[in-house]
């Protein structure tokens, strides 16, 4: 057996291992506002001209169909991990540019702006290189490794304020949020005095049926390196609680790891970073206590739940994502309508190429959001290895 820092790189992207030998200044020779005065002498009509740094399975699934749904924009040009993989998807996908490595697409000068499809690690170092070559930047969810990076990439958002910097936001939860969001605002429950919530996974990414995986394969979501202080999906998660009813306060934590070695790709059996089982306590802006409990350990569980609990009534999400709510003297709980034309939906490309054209803002997300989730995961991990309470910001 070997521990993690003795890994060879996991899966995929080894051309991202190399990244921090070449500076910044590599990746955007040119100063930013050269490259943009070049861009503005193109016709107003021409579309929004994308690279994408990283084309993984979400990428190539959800990404790239969004982007070409719009015909305000195009596809320009494509870097992954080897030219070899980057020509494929070029080749499969129809994109006329391939290129070996993502400083060359950043160097690129009909390139309008980014998507960044890679693992967390390499979020902040892509982020500062794209905003410095003076290119709009759409970053993946998972902000980066730690609250340290995704505040210098908001600062560094802050430095190009003519520059989108938009993250992917979690799309788990679009069809509860208007509901969930009109519930609580409107005071249907009154005020709200606690939370039960658990996202345990039931045989996704986990053995069969969600039984703890022994022997299984390491995964970038299990190193610490590729994922830093993001596990499970806590960070998703509280995303999606800040759509419904703000951010956190006090954070306190517990986490396990019930799988601590894993199987490497070259055959050998790993240690493990990342804990697979998880349980938070925080309060809320009224000191209302929410309890989060996550898991990739859980074998026959039943899944996803949501209880929210009120002075005047209770909100249950099971987890079919059927929304359930009743108020003090009704006999129980009865099933909240949620008609499909009154639910958000996923549009975080049109959105995205929607704020560059100047025709919306944008709302989901910003890095100020990632940056208070991923004060939430740092706060889990130092409350969880520390035993005390972390205020937030950390």
């Amino acid at each position: 057996m070997k521990r993690q820092s003795d890994a060879p790189g996991v899966n995929r992207r080894d051309f991202l291992a190399a990244s921090s030998a070449l500076p910044l200044a590599a990746a955007a020779l040119t100063p930013a506002p050269a490259r943009a005065a070049r861009r503005a002498q193109r016709s107003r009509q021409d579309p929004i001209r994308v690279g994408l740094i990283g084309a993984g399975a979400n990428v190539r699934n959800v990404q790239i169909p969004g982007f070409r749904r719009m015909p305000e924009c195009e596809i320009l040009a494509v870097a992954n991990r080897s030219l070899e993989s980057s020509q494929r998807v070029a080749d499969q996908f129809g994109i006329p540019r391939a290129y070996s490595h993502w400083g060359e697409l950043l160097e690129d000068d009909d390139v309008d702006a980014v998507l960044i499809g890679t693992w967390p690690y390499m979020h902040r170092t892509l982020t500062l290189a794209t905003l410095e070559s003076g290119k709009h930047v759409l970053c993946q969810g998972r902000m980066a490794n730690t609250a340290g990076e995704a505040r210098e990439m908001l600062e560094a958002s802050k430095r190009y304020p003519d520059l989108v910097s938009q993250l992917v936001p979690t799309s788990t939860s679009y069809r509860l949020d208007n509901v969930l969001k009109g519930l609580i605002n409107e005071g249907y429950i009154g005020e709200v005095l606690s939370v039960e919530l658990q996202r345990l996974q039931t045989g996704d990414r986990t053995g069969p049926q969600g039984f703890a995986d022994t022997g299984g394969e390491l995964g970038w979501r299990h190193s610490f390196e590729f994922s830093g202080y993001n596990a499970l999906n806590i960070g998703s998660t509280y995303e999606s609680m800040m759509r419904w009813m703000g951010p956190g306060d006090r954070v306190m934590a517990m986490t396990k790891i019930h799988v601590p070695y894993r199987r490497g790709p070259d055959g050998l059996m790993t240690s493990v970073a990342i804990p697979d089982h998880i349980d938070v306590l925080y309060e809320l802006a009224n000191k209302a206590q929410v309890h989060l409990r996550f898991s990739a350990t859980t074998g026959m569980s039943n899944g996803n739940q949501t209880w929210i609990y009120g002075t005047e009534g209770t909100i249950h999400v099971d987890r079919d994502q059927t929304i359930y709510a009743g108020r003090r003297g009704d006999a129980g709980l009865s099933e909240v309508p949620n008609p499909t034309e009154e639910q958000a939906y996923y549009r975080v490309e049109e959105e995205f190429i929607n704020a560059i054209l100047g025709i919306e803002e944008v709302t989901m997300a910003t890095f100020e959001t990632g940056v208070r989730y991923m004060d939430f995961v740092e706060a889990v991990y130092r409350s969880a290895q520390s035993g005390e309470a972390i205020y937030l910001p950390t």
